[in-house]
C-alpha cells in the first residue's frame, strides 16, 4: 500500500489559481435536503417521428402509461409544425410550448427511431430548439433527469441512444445508466398500438421505474449539484455568452 505521509500535493497546499473563496467543502445539507418535496415527479416525454402509425410515439405512449402507474405527472410534446432550428423564432408556438413543457419538467424521456444508423431528424430538431442560455433565469434541461430510448425496423441497435447520451451531457442532465431498444418495433406493437409482453416491455418498465427513482432522489438538490466553480467565477454576461449557440 502507498505511504500517503509523504504525499508531495501535500508539501505545497496553496492554490493560486483559485478565485477567492469560491470553493469551498461540499455541503453535506444541501446533498442532503430533509424536506424533500412531494408533488408527483414532472415528466416531459419527446418522439422522433411523425408518421402515423409511429412506432417510438407508441413506445413513448406505454411509457407514460408506466410512469403513471409509478406516481409521475406526464406530458407528451408531439412535433407536429414544429419548425427547423433558425427557420423560425422562439417565439414560434411549437417552440414555446417546447421550453414551456422543458421548463415545467423535472425529468425528460426521448424516443427515437434509428434512421441510417441515427437518431431522427425530428428528434434533434427537438432538442436543438432547448437552449443551453437561461429562459428567465432558468436553463430548460439542466439537472432534470433523462431516460433514452430507440426502436429500430430490424435487428437491435443502440446507435440512437448513444447519441441521445452524448445530447443529454452536453444538455446538462443526468441520465440515468439503464435504457430501452426495441428492435423489429412493428412485431412488438399490435393493432390497437399496445406493445405485447416481452423481454422489451420489461426492459421499458425498468427504464421507468429508474428514470422516477433518480428523479426523486436528485431533483431537490438538481440546482447545487449542477453549480459550477467555473461559472461562479464569471459574470452572467460572459456564461450566456460562451453557451449562447448565437456566439458559434
Amino acid at each position: 500500500m502507498t505511504d500517503d505521509t509523504a504525499a508531495p500535493w501535500r508539501d505545497d497546499p496553496t492554490m493560486p489559481n483559485l478565485a477567492g473563496d469560491e470553493l469551498g467543502e461540499i455541503d453535506f445539507h444541501a446533498i442532503h435536503n430533509s424536506a424533500p418535496s412531494l408533488h408527483r415527479p414532472r415528466v416531459l416525454m419527446l418522439y422522433g417521428s411523425l408518421r402515423e402509425r409511429s412506432y417510438s410515439r407508441l413506445l413513448t405512449y406505454e411509457a407514460a402509461r408506466i410512469l403513471e402507474r409509478l406516481g409521475a405527472e406526464v406530458r407528451v410534446f408531439h412535433a407536429d409544425g414544429l419548425p427547423l432550428v433558425d427557420d423560425a423564432t422562439a417565439d414560434h408556438p411549437k417552440v414555446a410550448e417546447l421550453r414551456e413543457l422543458s421548463l415545467w419538467s423535472e425529468a425528460h424521456v426521448w424516443s427515437s427511431p434509428e434512421r441510417h444508423g441515427a437518431m431522427s431528424g425530428v428528434m434533434k430538431t427537438q432538442i436543438d430548439w432547448l437552449p443551453l442560455s437561461p429562459i428567465g433565469g432558468i436553463r430548460p434541461t439542466q439537472g432534470r433527469t433523462l431516460a433514452v430510448m430507440q426502436v429500430s425496423g430490424g435487428s437491435q441497435s443502440f446507435n440512437a441512444v448513444n447519441q441521445m447520451r452524448i445530447l443529454g451531457r452536453w444538455m446538462r442532465m443526468i441520465t440515468i445508466p439503464n435504457q430501452s431498444s426495441v428492435a423489429k418495433a412493428w412485431q412488438e406493437f399490435d393493432e390497437a398500438g399496445r406493445m405485447k409482453p416481452s423481454a422489451y416491455y420489461n426492459r421499458v418498465v425498468d427504464v421507468m421505474e429508474e428514470l422516477v427513482k433518480f428523479t426523486l432522489l436528485t431533483r431537490d438538490r438538481s440546482a447545487y449539484l449542477t453549480d459550477r466553480y467555473s461559472e461562479r467565477v464569471e459574470t452572467a454576461e460572459q456564461v450566456h455568452r460562451r453557451v449562447s449557440i448565437r456566439s458559434i
